[in-house]
């Protein structure tokens, strides 16, 4: 018998690397409203899987409000086309492993990311068929917990999990109350004693344990 009847998945550092492409808009995004364009994939990298306003206190605290909001507006408007053409870098065995799981469990995505970058993701490879429902942060507005918590209720979910890779995705697991697989590939640590794979092919050999 299955432990788990469903699989919610974050995205930035977990299913796809992204940062090489939203650098690009980020830069030009700080160019536009006068502040320098030396934003880097390390210095971003750290940032994924925070909401926009973190983001902005961790690289730019110096912007004004009226700065962070045309940098956001920008980011906004042009992430996401640039994203949907160009893509970011999968994990290794996405595809394939996604359709593994398609055959027993539900599979969803939640995300602190802005309306409109989940389309993109889905867009650039094609990885819509493989997902049930999704929910993020620019569309709701709630934490990463709320919404995990809100995917599960609308999806009538009795045992979830949510695979992601970062400390904030652990943290968002406990507000929910839901099982948490930390993605040890991705970009952040994670040490609690929880469940890890280390390549996202390993994820269900994980959740089969």
């Amino acid at each position: 018998m299955k432990k788990y009847d469903s699989v919610i998945f974050d995205l930035d550092g977990t299913l796809w690397d992204s940062v090489g492409s939203v650098v690009v808009i980020w830069n030009e995004a700080l160019e536009s409203v006068g502040i320098e364009p030396t934003l880097n994939y390390e210095e971003l990298s750290k940032c994924m899987g925070l909401r926009i306003e973190q983001i902005f206190d961790r690289v730019i605290p110096q912007a004004t409000e009226k700065q962070r909001q045309k940098i956001k507006d920008y980011c906004t408007s042009k992430e996401q086309e640039y994203l949907a053409e160009h893509g970011g870098v999968l994990y290794d065995s996405v595809e394939e492993t996604l359709a593994e799981l398609k055959k027993d469990y539900k599979i969803f995505l939640v995300s602190n990311c802005g309306e409109g970058y989940i389309k993109a993701f889905y867009k650039a490879h094609g990885l819509e068929k493989y997902f049930d429902d999704y929910e993020c942060a620019g569309r709701t507005g709630l934490s990463k917990g709320k919404n995990i918590r809100l995917v599960a209720e609308r999806n009538g979910l009795e045992n979830p999990i949510y695979v992601g890779d970062t400390y904030f995705d652990y943290e968002a697991t406990v507000e929910a109350n839901v099982p948490f697989l930390f993605a040890a590939y991705g970009f952040g640590q994670v040490e609690e004693p929880v469940l890890s794979a280390d390549s996202f092919a390993r994820i269900k050999d994980v959740l089969e344990m």
